[in-house]
């Protein structure tokens, strides 16, 4: 890491093959990266999620068996994140959000 890198805190979740396929990895990796180094990432590879919290988004990664979604947070500090997981339908299950919210606001009161 590089002078200006943020480090990631992880509240759950791992990124591994298997689940993820070695491409998908990959691919989550170099997003996470350019995250760290400040960049700001659009569509389609992140959308903002407000219902989640402020500077709350979901880095979307394509792979072969499913849609995976990493829900994180841009901290001043740090990427903050708060959930992994495979998304099968239109919208993200309420009780990710929930427990999304439910992490970030321990990790702040922590």
């Amino acid at each position: 890491m590089g002078l200006i890198d943020k480090p990631l805190a992880w509240l759950h979740g791992e990124i591994r093959t298997p689940p993820f396929s070695r491409k998908a990895r990959i691919q989550a990796g170099f997003l996470l990266r350019r995250l760290q180094r400040g960049e700001s990432i659009g569509m389609p590879h992140s959308r903002p999620m407000p219902s989640v919290g402020f500077h709350c988004h979901e880095l979307r990664i394509a792979d072969a068996a499913a849609s995976w979604r990493i829900i994180y947070r841009v901290d001043s500090d740090a990427i903050v994140i708060a959930e992994i997981f495979a998304k099968k339908t239109r919208e993200t299950p309420k009780r990710i959000i929930k427990l999304s919210k439910e992490r970030l606001m321990s990790y702040d009161d922590a």
